[in-house]
């Protein structure tokens, strides 16, 4: 009896303290009074959501937003509402089915709670960018879709991410919404014209979503936050869903369509679809090229973290059918017979030049460039037909097509020509050439060359090993790769000259010119009789023949039956040749030159003159050797200025090889063009090892030097710029004097 009692008391005891320690529990973790209702009842209180209310429900969201959560809300009020069902022409909220309530609830809300002071800020990996966001991703997404592709039925999924690594599972490429502050807008220098560009009809009031401007922000909910919108918003179309839609831009979507997007099986993502739907079709992810900057369908931004989406987006400028048409038919297959014929790069620049991967506002139009690195070329005001603020980007419809410098420069003539691929190949493959040639900005002469052409000339580029080959057509020796590379390259350097007056429309003259441009100077080419040719086709005894010309918008291309080729003749030999001709002027300063102490008999080669190295000559004719003997200069009679040109004393040898140095200009070629001037280095070197210097002037028809001793020396223009190895000769009225 006395067990009996105890434990009764102590079961009393425990009771007691369980009531107690309840009583406590729940106080501790009561709901703490003043919070605010959640969302869902704090729009049923205010009265003025009955709409958005009745739609939560039929889109099974009550619970949701009924407890605790963590939400921003863009509610639409009654009043929106209404004209909402004008629009769509309904009587009521009866008449949206469940699935439409899905779409606006959804879409309505966005994950994490944000008053509006924080709206315009970006959550970036590094924390907070103050008034550096506009958009902020949304509750909905349009998941698996099914739809005909080639006549066939698929279930297909858009690609959430760019490029090659185009599909991460798990992630639902949730539709973002926009949203404009008067803190963004200040912050980025925007202003009413760039909101009312997109929404000419809407009122922008400092805080709009979309096209409907904020009547009260800043609702707070225990749940989240709520900002009343006078506007009912579905979710927007992705850039992609909107070229589908819209029949102005089959044209350019088909391009897409049918050369840059496949469809690709994914196994996850099916996987995901039979546990949704517990149906069994295979899923497909639409892919575009991963060449292109970005994917039309892809909602997320960059993605280099979580919310870059928040800051930017993608803008895509798209020429209408007509225009487009009309750029296809004039300038894509101008030489080809169809769109299937050209090659693919030819539509992923195209694309790409009407892709700019930032939010292009109007009024900053000029401070973005698109994916081909050229500035906008639309004029807003003219040239924009049709401007939509989508779920990933802007979308600019246009009467125009971006002329970008690929399709209207001499570049093009290659570029859109099948009979010049291996030209095209080379100058696309990091030469700089295509950037320099394709720069609508300056004026260019090209000398194109065939694929023809160059095979006949011993140039090819073998696929399989991804290398170019030269084989020679003077004694079959055959190089690959780099070597090969570079020697193609450097020939077709030399028909690429910069013109900005069009110096080389007329070639009935003749004359001379350097190729290349003011920052990649090259070598000089001549032109005579409607015929070219460079220091290569000289030694060969060839010229350039032109077989027909093409005006674009930055120059002429001439078409060529040959090439310019660069010489593998040594100086020495070139001024040997010069100095063969009966009653040559180069005749004595060559007698002294080949037996001298720098020269060597069996190659021509000068010592410190190297091939592939810029020099100028400076070469005295015979009056100016035979005073520089009465000068005491040269070995010889100083009385009669007869020559000595084999001195036998080391005194006379060393003299006239250090004549010669000082009469030859190293690292820069000079012509009569005004090009190079200043002072030049010469090969000669002072007693003490220093470097001695010539001072040039030049202008179009005027070559002088002055030497250390101020003696001017002129050139003779009728016996100079004779062509060598990435040399000029010219011959000079006087001889050059260094002074100590």
């Amino acid at each position: 009896m006395k067990k009996n009692h105890y434990y009764l008391f102590v079961l009393l005891f425990l009771a007691l303290l369980s009531s107690c320690s309840q009583d406590v529990f729940n106080e501790y973790y009561a709901r703490p009074e003043g919070l605010e209702d959640p969302i869902y009842q704090q729009l049923e209180a205010r009265g003025n959501f009955k709409n958005l209310t009745n739609l939560i429900d039929k889109a099974g969201y009550k619970n949701i937003l009924s407890k605790a959560g963590y939400w921003t809300m863009m509610a639409p009020n009654d009043e929106a509402f209404t004209s909402f069902f004008q629009e769509k022409g309904i009587t009521n909220v009866s008449n949206i089915d469940s699935l439409t309530a899905a779409k606006i609830v959804r879409y309505a809300l966005i994950y994490n709670a944000f008053r509006l002071e924080r709206l315009s800020d970006y959550q970036s990996p590094i924390g907070w960018e103050v008034d550096n966001a506009f958009r902020r991703r949304t509750a909905f997404y349009d998941g698996f879709q099914t739809k005909i592709i080639n006549g066939v039925s698929k279930v297909i999924v858009g690609s959430n991410r760019n490029g090659t690594n185009y599909y991460i599972n798990g992630d639902n490429n949730n539709k973002y919404i926009s949203y404009f502050t008067n803190e963004y807008f200040a912050a980025q220098n925007l202003s009413n014209h760039d909101y009312n560009f997109f929404y000419p009809n809407a009122n922008y009031s400092g805080f709009n979503v979309l096209n409907g401007s904020v009547k009260e922000a800043d609702i707070i909910a225990e749940n989240g936050v709520i900002h009343e919108v006078q506007k009912v918003s579905l979710p927007l179309l992705n850039i992609d869903q909107y070229l589908e839609s819209n029949s102005k831009y089959t044209l350019f979507r088909s391009l897409l369509e049918d050369h840059l997007v496949n469809y690709y099986f994914n196994q996850d993502a099916t996987t995901t679809y039979h546990n949704f739907s517990k149906k069994s079709d295979n899923v497909y992810v639409k892919v575009y090229d991963p060449e292109l900057s970005f994917s039309l369908n892809n909602e997320n931004f960059i993605k280099q973290s979580d919310n870059d989406g928040q800051s930017d987006a993608y803008t895509l400028f798209v020429p209408e059918n007509t225009v487009l048409q009309q750029f296809i038919t004039t300038v894509l297959l101008k030489n080809y017979t169809a769109l299937e014929k050209l090659p693919k790069y030819v539509f992923v620049d195209l694309i790409k030049a009407h892709m700019v991967p930032n939010a292009v506002w109007p009024s900053k139009v000029g401070s973005y460039n698109n994916e081909l690195k050229e500035n906008i070329r639309f004029n807003f005001n003219t040239d924009i037909t049709d401007a939509k603020i989508l779920s990933n980007g802007f979308f600019y419809g246009t009467n125009k097509i971006q002329k970008s410098n690929l399709f209207f420069s001499v570049y093009t003539s290659a570029y859109l020509d099948p009979k010049f691929t291996l030209t095209t190949r080379i100058l696309n493959d990091g030469s700089g050439y295509r950037e320099m040639i394709s720069n609508i900005n300056q004026k260019f002469t090209l000398f194109l060359p065939s694929d023809t052409v160059l095979r006949g000339l011993g140039y090819d580029y073998d696929i399989n090993r991804s290398e170019w080959n030269y084989t020679s057509p003077v004694n079959n020796v055959k190089v690959a790769g780099s070597i090969a590379r570079s020697r193609l390259l450097r020939v077709l350097y030399n028909g690429i000259i910069l013109t900005p007056n069009g110096e080389l429309n007329n070639l009935s003259g003749s004359g001379i010119i350097r190729s290349g441009d003011d920052v990649l100077p090259g070598e000089y080419i001549k032109w005579k009789n409607n015929k070219v040719f460079a220091a290569g086709n000289e030694f060969a005894g060839n010229t350039v023949n032109i077989i027909g010309f093409e005006d674009q918008q930055n120059g002429r291309t001439y078409y060529v039956d040959k090439l310019l080729e660069f010489s593998e003749q040594v100086q020495g030999l070139k001024i040997k040749s010069l100095a063969a001709v009966p009653g040559s002027e180069y005749a004595s300063f060559y007698s002294y030159l080949s037996n001298s102490s720098i020269y060597e008999a069996a190659t021509g080669k000068i010592q410190g003159v190297e091939l592939g190295t810029s020099y100028t000559f400076v070469i005295p004719n015979n009056a100016a050797i035979t005073q520089a003997v009465r000068d005491g200069k040269l070995p010889g009679n100083t009385t009669t200025g007869v020559p000595n040109f084999n001195p036998s004393l080391q005194g006379q040898k060393d003299m006239v090889a250090d004549f010669i140095r000082y009469h030859i200009l190293a690292t820069r070629t000079a012509s009569d063009d005004g090009n190079v001037y200043g002072q030049l280095e010469t090969l000669r070197r002072n007693d003490l090892g220093e470097k001695t210097y010539i001072q040039i002037t030049s202008a179009p028809g005027i070559l002088t030097f002055k030497d250390s001793a101020n003696r001017i020396t002129n050139y003779i223009p009728s016996m100079s710029n004779n062509l060598a190895d990435r040399s000029l000769i010219h011959l000079v009225d006087n001889y050059l004097l260094y002074a100590q």
